[in-house]
């Protein structure tokens, strides 16, 4: 039986790709760290091994609302790295924090009025002076709270986001988005209000947002009902008012009970380039063109054998699920979860599309992940899985490319894999 609070709730890569950090519903944070690689085999790219786990956040009560707290990390975004520190925020429903990482591997030796446990001695003791010197020791990684962002949020927080001038950042919840200065913990900026004055006129909610790679005045965020809102903070303090908005007209022979369900957004993340955009929604990965509002440029079917199964998709509430989707370093491929510990990889240019799995079965380590198909009825190939037998279950949500280098992070349930490519530089 999987303990829930082992279950990965987000996967991120910080900017170097050298670190790569895992929440889960524990409120632990697990860092890990590449390995150089080794003298002796020079080609071999170094592992990802454990470099330090801290609990970030603890379960809580508001008293005033009667109303527990998930110490469960929503989203993790890792901060540009200014020294030889490292920093990252962490976020739950509520309070978001700012950590910082640092090593140590010397310590000062030969105090003058301290003794070696560090008591103080008595000073008609001390005859001679020393100048105290730094000694080796094993290396020891220290995270420590250096803010906490409390307070800002009534609804629950979805996304956090650093803003490129590398000051701000932004967090956003149902109804609101907010931006605080990395340095201020006592108030933040209200940005983005959609809450309606009378909450029976709700007719949607705000999904995911993220400010633009390079521009620090343009953000968007998208909505249950499908929409993305491009907005500029130089236009207006309270960014109600888009400047764009991107929408894709529902076709009307696919009209059905679930279809504002499954038009969902349930992330969007702006290419490195930052003239796309990638959203997620129940069945489809789209890449929107920033300069063109009316319809994506780009759709492509993430399991859309699923079509006729969104009853029962519905009856067991999986029809929720909220899957993540991430671009390469390039902008040439895409990523996106699927059920069965599948995940589906989208290659732009040669518009092949591959099915990979994430388990201990077909993940070895050094194996070569093979590719795996869904067959819908009618006849089965030796390899292929019957969509009645697909583990609704086991569902790949959280998943992270390597910010230059062919290097994925997948999150199956409570079990991180690693893959990478080692040949050449083709998707599998």
């Amino acid at each position: 039986m999987i303990d829930q609070a082992d279950i990965i709730s987000t996967v991120e890569f910080n900017h170097t790709g050298e670190l790569l950090a895992t929440g889960d519903k524990g409120g632990r944070v697990v860092i890990f760290q590449r390995e150089p690689e080794s003298k002796n085999e020079p080609y071999s790219q170094g592992e990802y091994n454990v470099y330090s786990t801290f609990q970030s956040h603890e379960p809580e009560f508001d008293y005033l609302k009667s109303l527990e707290i998930e110490e469960k990390i929503n989203k993790i975004k890792w901060l540009p790295q200014q020294n030889a520190a490292h920093s990252l925020l962490s976020t739950n429903d509520k309070t978001i924090k700012l950590w910082k990482i640092t090593e140590r591997d010397k310590r000062p030796e030969g105090y003058n009025l301290k003794d070696e446990e560090g008591k103080l001695k008595d000073l008609s003791t001390v005859t001679s002076l020393q100048v105290p010197v730094l000694k080796p020791m094993d290396l020891m990684v220290e995270v420590t709270p250096r803010r906490i962002f409390a307070n800002g949020h009534t609804y629950h927080v979805n996304s956090i986001s650093v803003n490129s001038d590398c000051e701000t950042y932004m967090s956003a919840d149902d109804l609101r988005i907010n931006l605080w200065h990395l340095a201020i913990t006592d108030r933040s900026f209200n940005i983005v209000d959609i809450k309606p004055a009378n909450m029976e006129d709700l007719t949607e909610v705000i999904t995911a947002s993220e400010f633009h790679p390079h521009h620090c005045n343009l953000f968007v965020y998208s909505s249950s009902k499908g929409s993305l809102r491009l907005c500029d903070m130089r236009a207006s303090a309270l960014c109600d008012k888009h400047s764009k908005l991107y929408e894709e007209p529902e076709d009307p022979s696919n009209r059905s009970f679930f279809s504002e369900i499954i038009s969902s957004v349930s992330d969007v993340k702006f290419s490195h380039s930052g003239r796309y955009m990638l959203t997620r929604d129940y069945l489809t990965v789209k890449v929107w063109d920033l300069n063109m509002e009316t319809k994506p440029v780009e759709t492509y079917q993430v399991h859309d054998y699923l079509r006729s199964k969104l009853c029962s998709l519905y009856e067991n509430d999986c029809i929720f699920d909220k899957f993540e989707c991430a671009w390469n370093g390039s902008d040439s491929v895409i990523m996106t979860g699927a059920y069965n510990n599948f995940f589906r990889m989208f290659d732009r240019n040669t518009k092949r599309d591959v099915t990979l799995e994430a388990s201990r079965e077909s993940s070895k380590p050094r194996a070569i992940l093979k590719p795996r198909r869904v067959c819908v009825g009618g006849k089965r190939r030796k390899d292929d899985i019957s969509v009645d037998s697909l583990d609704f279950t086991k569902k790949i949500l959280h998943t992270a490319w390597h910010p230059t280098e062919n290097i994925i992070a997948i999150a199956a349930t409570n079990n991180l894999y690693i893959f990478q490519d080692k040949v050449n530089s083709e998707m599998h």
